[in-house]
């Protein structure tokens, strides 16, 4: 518990300075944790990240994170798509020369994988970039999710979520953690002013806060796919940058979607 502390703490120090001053400083942040996410999926598949196939990965998720930016003035035909999709042609080339030791199978899951994370950290800079009250009021919902699922769970919780996945959630708890986000993310809401109404941003807070808790489950179905605790070692005590963000990876694109940014 000391080691979380101390981690959760230093992280904090570090993230919230970033998030506050914006600009180039959470793009940069945005492609460091891409990366990291990236070289996390690759060593659960057990690949080398020196490897040309991991390069490929890491570098189309980078991509995908800064792709508005990298190819302004290009002409029309090296749109964002067709780059990305020039990505993936680059790993089945590879899968030809590798001898079979990389698969169609792994070519498809490294595929997904970039698109996740990607767009995933992606919008978490477009998130800013909307305002620093729009990033907080996520990040507000996952954390108090989090943290309320866990209360409850632990003082209620019987029956379980889903138990094949993540055996210890249950479902008072996963009520629970969004009831708690519920109100923290209407006050907030209210505090704030946004553009849309009161009972709508309440609404839209039940949505997001049952959006991370899948994407919790998510992850945790890639580790128990993958036969992992963690995804990986970069926080002691917390796991790796997919233990850590990986709600934020489906409230983003579900917030993106429900016109918040």
């Amino acid at each position: 518990m000391r080691q979380r502390v101390i981690t959760a703490v230093v992280a904090l120090l570090i993230f919230i300075p970033i998030i506050i001053m914006g600009g180039i400083w959470i793009e940069i942040a945005g492609l460091v944790l891409a990366g990291v996410a990236m070289s996390e999926v690759l060593m659960m598949k057990k690949i080398i990240l020196i490897s040309p196939e991991a390069i490929i990965s890491i570098v189309g998720t980078l991509f995908l994170v800064e792709a508005g930016n990298w190819f302004d003035g290009l002409p029309k035909q090296f749109n964002a798509q067709f780059i990305f999709f020039l990505f993936v042609i680059a790993l089945l080339v590879r899968m030809i020369f590798s001898h079979n030791r990389l698969s169609f199978d792994d070519v498809g899951v490294l595929t997904l994988s970039m698109l996740y994370i990607g767009y995933g950290f992606s919008l978490f800079i477009a998130a800013r970039g909307a305002g620093l009250y729009m990033l907080l009021y996520v990040l507000f919902i996952v954390w108090t999710t989090d943290s309320g699922a866990y209360i409850f769970g632990r003082q209620f919780g019987k029956n379980k979520l889903s138990p094949l996945i993540s055996p210890n959630k249950t479902w008072e708890g996963s009520i629970g953690g969004t009831v708690a986000a519920t109100v923290v993310g209407g006050v907030f809401a209210a505090l704030v002013h946004f553009p849309h109404s009161l009972l709508v941003m309440i609404l839209v807070t039940i949505i997001l806060s049952v959006s991370g808790q899948l994407g919790d489950l998510i992850e945790s179905s890639l580790k128990r796919f993958y036969g992992v605790k963690d995804s990986g070692k970069i926080l002691p005590g917390h796991g790796g940058i997919l233990d850590r963000f990986d709600s934020l990876l489906l409230v983003l694109p579900i917030a993106h979607l429900l016109g918040l940014f």
